[in-house]
């Protein structure tokens, strides 16, 4: 039996069903029902019945087998590949070029533990995209140590290359450093060392990043955690020119790090090197003390140049912030209040009827403490006995500290033919690019802290995948800007504000995505965490149909269309 199609004339072919035989020589053929009506589906199945083949049901036909999430994989691998680190790793591909790559986007897409992040490369256990896209399978913990120990041993070449790219002969490279704890007590380079992630009780190391002008990462050196951030400049400049062969560069380091020694001892011994940096709280009245920075240069302007003897052949640019005064004022007030607040608890236990607190050593440890806690020390007249305990406030004190709110004076030995005034200014201002890497290296994306490894080397590749890490993450969401609610017309925003002194401002178009929480094509704006977890939804599935299996993507959003369009990246 068989399907025939019959033409007539003017009007709809007939769709016959029919039955063939052959007697003799002759063909005989008789139609069993007219099946004209048939919807086209149904006589495609009866089509496929009558070649013999087995109808099932839709369901039954396609299959997905497993559905990972790709679409934030595919991004962060593709800027990866697209910026040349993935060659500047190795040249020629590698079962260890692969590792890193995965550990490098794993720690953008979800920082975890070694162990975690090998679970999620595994095709069994994968988590992502991740391990299919670089052809990982049999992935364990020990493959990623290997890929890290192979990194650390490419760490100087990469970082050539990088500098290289961003940076150029006469440029500038911003320099900070940071300290982060340590988790155990078996690392050569964990040592007792000052926290800033407040964790005093906890070993630490120091690490310094090298940026360009604009904060794009470039190079990262961890010391042990009792080393002063003066001590880690000479390291840094021996690299930028000995290794970078920069003739001619320009530091910018903050007031703890380019200190007056390290400046007399590691940069003017330098041919070609200047830098920029800020006088510290007692050098500025020093200058106020001796008649130079005057109150009155501000009546007109924020921004004034002066030279001093005691900085020849330096420029000295004094600046005031109103805003600034005004939070200065606000915290040292609130200050005052919470120490003298624990100082009167320490009266009343001098006071007390029973168990008084007695003795000069005695009440002088409680003082320390609620001292070394605020800082308020200098603004305060301690009056300590044997049995009694006051204070009164040097109105005097504050007065003069009140006097200098708001202002800041940079020095600089960057001629004024090469950056005038303002343009130190806001040089120096880009320091908190690196202190927004810090906050994104630590604790909002990509979690360097806390360290669990034991050797010193697993340390420091640990530290440099971050930086690398950071590196694309710096890219993408400068690509992503517009779907962001960071501020992606930073031209617009350097126009609005008064001068470089003044807070800075956002631009215009940056307030309205804020304020409309969409972007100029109606797309919701979100921030980079939020997009990533948007982009995890378009999915890689793996799809069975009959004896055939394929991987097939689901259909992008048009948030997922336009991430990818900005970051060139194809899903």
């Amino acid at each position: 039996m068989y399907i025939d199609t019959v033409p007539n004339r003017n009007s709809p072919p007939a769709i016959l069903l029919r039955e063939s035989s052959r007697v003799g020589s002759k063909i005989i053929k008789r139609t069993l029902a007219n099946l004209s009506d048939w919807p086209a589906a149904q006589l495609d199945s009866l089509r496929r019945v009558l070649k013999g083949e087995s109808l099932i049901s839709p369901a039954e036909a396609l299959q997905i087998e497993r559905s990972l999430p790709h679409g934030h994989v595919a991004a962060a691998l593709g800027t990866l590949r697209r910026m040349g680190l993935e060659s500047d790793l190795a040249r020629a591909a590698s079962p260890e070029r692969d590792l890193v790559c995965a550990l490098i986007v794993a720690r953008i897409l979800t920082p975890a533990s070694k162990l975690a992040t090998a679970r999620g490369l595994h095709q069994q256990t994968a988590s992502s995209s991740l391990g299919a896209l670089l052809g990982l399978d049999l992935v364990d913990e020990d493959h990623l140590y290997a890929a890290m120990d192979w990194l650390l041993s490419r760490q100087a070449r990469i970082e050539d290359k990088l500098a290289a790219r961003h940076l150029e002969q006469a440029t500038v490279v911003l320099y900070d450093v940071t300290s982060t704890y340590f988790e155990g007590r078996h690392c050569p380079l964990a040592r007792c060392g000052h926290s800033r992630d407040e964790r005093p009780g906890n070993l630490q190391i120091v690490f310094g990043l090298l940026t360009n002008h604009e904060g794009c990462p470039v190079a990262v050196e961890v010391f042990e955690g009792n080393t002063g951030d003066p001590k880690t400049v000479a390291a840094q400049i021996g690299k930028l020119r000995q290794r970078f062969q920069l003739q001619e560069v320009v530091v910018v380091g903050d007031r703890g790090m380019l200190t007056s020694a390290r400046i007399r001892e590691d940069l003017e011994t330098e041919e070609g090197v200047r830098w920029i940096t800020a006088l510290k709280a007692p050098q500025i009245q020093q200058l106020a003390a001796d008649g130079n920075l005057q109150l009155s240069l501000f009546d007109q302007q924020d921004l004034a140049e002066m030279q001093h003897p005691a900085y020849p052949g330096e420029r000295l640019l004094a600046c005031r912030n109103p805003l600034l005064a005004e939070e200065r004022k606000r915290k040292r007030e609130e200050l005052l209040t919470a120490t003298e607040k624990q100082l009167e608890k320490i009266r009343a236990a001098t006071q007390r009827k029973r168990r008084p607190l007695r003795g000069k050593k005695e009440i002088g440890l409680a003082v320390g403490k609620v001292l070394g806690r605020y800082k308020m020390g200098k603004h305060l007249q301690l009056t300590i006995e044997e049995d009694r305990f006051d204070w009164t406030r040097k109105a005097a004190s504050i007065e003069r500290e009140a006097a200098l709110d708001g202002i800041y004076v940079i020095r600089t030995s960057v001629p004024a033919s090469s950056l005038i005034g303002p343009q130190v200014v806001a040089t120096y201002k880009n320091l908190s690019t690196v202190e927004r890497a810090f906050r994104s290296l630590k604790s909002v994306d990509l979690k360097v802290r806390p360290i669990y490894h034991h050797q010193a080397e697993r340390v420091k590749a640990h530290v440099f995948l971050c930086m690398l890490a950071y590196y694309v993450e710096w890219h993408m969401r400068r690509a992503l800007a517009p779907l962001l609610f960071d501020d992606e017309d930073h031209e617009a925003a350097q126009a609005q504000r008064a001068s470089i002194v003044a807070p800075a401002q956002r631009s215009a178009s940056a307030q309205q995505k804020a304020a409309s929480k969409e972007t100029a094509d109606g797309l919701p704006v979100q921030s980079f965490r939020t997009l990533l977890a948007d982009l995890a939804t378009l999915t890689r599935n793996r799809v069975r149909m009959g004896e055939r299996s394929f991987d097939m993507l689901a259909t992008p959003t048009a948030v997922q269309e336009r991430a990818l369009e900005l970051l060139q990246v194809r899903p």
